[in-house]
């Protein structure tokens, strides 16, 4: 199944496609740059792919949280392609592909992204399961969260050292544990959530949009 999946949640932006001959992943840290270097990366992978756009049959999203823009970015991409080809697309939400990867850590794994105004996107996983809703909470609230959950806590995503350091205050070193692959994009993981979904029957409405977690600051001063 040919499937593209684009990872525009943080300022990692990844992408990757999934064709006869394997998979192909390309990722950049791409700051604020998404609108103008996503759609190059898609063309390298198509053409390493030797495919062309109409024979693509799923594209894949991140849902959120994360980056306003970079959602934005990625849902408008994914959704052109899909309504252009006649094709499905499919949304994750971006803390489970990152969490994904780390399925057989034996205790509590926290995937992080940085809210601002002191506060982080998360939830708390173990294994193939989610423990929690998403948040978007203080340090404490999450130190709180984890306090009486079993085992070591490995924290991962782009803002992993940051949440660390805040809950090394408050926790002690000993169970905190950095992902040292943190800072990687997860378009890998949404691909293969993405084929699941469809496969299952899955897919998102010509009406589905981006879950924020949280108002922007433009919508707050209104």
């Amino acid at each position: 199944m040919n499937i593209l999946a684009l990872d525009t949640a943080s300022t990692i932006l990844s992408v990757a496609l999934s064709s006869g001959d394997g998979i192909r992943y390309i990722e950049a840290d791409a700051g604020l740059k998404h609108s103008e270097i996503l759609m190059e990366m898609v063309d390298t992978l198509m053409r390493a792919a030797s495919l062309e756009s109409r024979d693509l049959e799923l594209a894949a999203c991140m849902r959120g949280p994360g980056s306003f823009t970079g959602l934005r970015i990625g849902f408008a991409a994914a959704k052109g392609l899909a309504a252009a080809l006649g094709i499905p697309l499919v949304s994750v939400p971006t803390l489970d592909c990152m969490a994904a990867p780390h399925a057989v850590w034996p205790g509590v794994v926290i995937p992080a992204m940085d809210a601002k105004k002191q506060r982080f996107f998360t939830a708390l996983y173990r294994g193939n399961e989610r423990l929690s809703g998403y948040m978007d909470a203080e340090p404490g609230d999450i130190a709180a969260a984890v306090t009486a959950a079993a085992g070591p806590i490995l924290l991962t995503g782009p803002d992993a050292p940051l949440l660390l350091g805040r809950l090394e205050a408050l926790l002690g070193k000993k169970r905190l544990f950095l992902d040292p692959a943190f800072r990687h994009g997860k378009a890998r993981e949404l691909l293969a959530y993405a084929e699941q979904s469809s496969l299952a029957g899955k897919v998102d409405t010509a009406s589905s949009g981006p879950e924020y977690l949280r108002k922007s600051d433009a919508e707050l001063r209104r």
